[in-house]
């Protein structure tokens, strides 16, 4: 089957305190608000005072039917909205580089920021919808500060690249955001997930190595939807540039050589306990027989260098974890759709997995060091789910439905 989109009553109970900050692209704030309500939320708005500039809290009122939360009151009505019974989750939409600077380092001077520290000290989902000039988006201190906030639990709506801007974020791709994470939130509440990441590294000399590109994209989207899904989450990450930012209580054990991330995963998964393992990383399957502990001269015309097998991990998680929900991927290269899940499905036999992954590097958009990816899942039943093109979140979205959907079935 092909993973397709729907829209229905999918907000229904949800309350959404939509914050809205001084940038012009507040004009937007009264449309996503009204899509958020024919979802069946209900929405709070709450104004800095320079959002008032550009958009009156009449407006807002107009647009949702309740009075915008305006300025620090004396019964602290923001921290209200994040106690029990108050808000589902924080929309910061358009986010400044002034108000996310000031969330990233813990100041709450107005009604938006004291909310979301309180949101964050709640553990309520705060989702930040940055709008700037594209030189205050990549000035190097806002991208500290942007680094921290993912750190603290902060969900980045990517801003659409536009005129030399960094332009707010279309209202569905904000929508498509929020949906699944209000919706699937403490779904893996009480599983411990072991996820891989990134390359491996396999040297030759002092300086010089074997490797892939991999960048670590879809382990990182795997382990941060894992985590916004209430899991316990523990990463196995390989040498992956640049480092990427992932919330603090997803725990990172770093590798280098393939095997280290083998017997790093060993490790792991003896000390037991891992409900799911999930393989994302791509460590080479080959590294050098003799390492020579310094530099190789340079110069000679020729150098003849023997490769040898580096431990399989996808062949040891069965025995190490006999009942965790395993799952694999499998990367091909020029293969047809028939091809790639016919050598999955072999794989998926030959490893014990449960669910395998598998996706072809060579087309368009696919693989390593992109955004996106298709990818056809494929179960032991040999039953096929297809996620056409799309971006690395919606394609770990669809795995974890998957896994999620099993676990709750009782079956491995």
């Amino acid at each position: 089957m092909d993973i397709v989109g729907s829209r229905g009553r999918e907000l229904a109970g949800v309350k959404v305190a939509l914050c809205v900050t001084g940038s012009a692209a507040a004009y937007r704030a009264p449309e996503l608000a009204r899509e958020l309500m024919r979802l069946g939320a209900e929405v709070i708005p709450v104004m800095t005072e320079a959002s008032q500039a550009f958009i009156s809290p009449e407006l807002l009122k107009w647009a949702t039917g309740r009075e915008a939360v305006t300025e620090l009151t004396g019964d602290v009505e923001h921290i209200a909205l994040t106690k029990d019974g108050g808000v589902s989750l924080v929309l910061i939409a358009p986010a400044t580089a002034n108000t996310l600077s000031k969330i990233a380092y813990g100041i709450s001077d107005n009604a938006v920021t004291v909310l979301a520290a309180s949101a964050l000290g709640s553990k309520i989902p705060v989702v930040a919808v940055p709008a700037m000039h594209a030189s205050l988006y990549l000035n190097p201190a806002f991208q500290e500060g942007l680094r921290r906030l993912r750190e603290l639990g902060v969900f980045i709506v990517e801003p659409r690249w536009e005129e030399g801007k960094a332009k707010m974020a279309s209202v569905k791709e904000v929508v498509d955001f929020i949906v699944p994470l209000v919706r699937k939130r403490g779904e893996l509440k009480g599983f411990k997930l072991l996820i891989t990441a990134g390359p491996t590294r396999e040297p030759l000399d002092a300086i010089r190595f074997l490797t892939n590109p991999s960048s670590g994209k879809m382990g990182f989207a795997i382990a941060e939807e894992a985590w916004r899904r209430g899991g316990e989450v523990t990463l196995v990450k390989g040498p992956v540039q640049p480092e990427r930012p992932l919330p603090m209580e997803v725990r990172v054990v770093e590798a280098v050589t393939t095997r280290e991330m083998y017997e790093a995963v060993e490790k792991e998964l003896k000390g037991g306990g891992f409900d799911v393992v999930i393989l994302a990383a791509a460590p080479l399957d080959y590294g050098f027989s003799t390492i020579h502990p310094h530099k190789i001269p340079s110069g000679s015309p020729t150098l003849e260098a023997k490769l040898e097998a580096r431990p399989k991990i996808s062949m040891a998680v069965r025995k190490l974890a006999p009942k965790a929900l395993f799952v694999g991927f499998k990367a091909e290269h020029g293969v047809s759709d028939e091809e790639l899940i016919e050598r999955a499905y072999a794989r998926l036999l030959e490893a014990g997995m449960d669910f395998i992954v598998a996706n072809d590097v060579a087309r368009e958009g696919c693989g390593f060091n992109v955004d996106t990816n298709e990818v056809f899942i494929v179960d032991r039943e040999r039953h096929v789910t297809h996620v056409p093109l799309s971006s690395k979140r919606r394609v770990a979205e669809a795995i974890l439905d998957l896994v999620a959907e099993r676990l709750k079935g009782g079956r491995r």
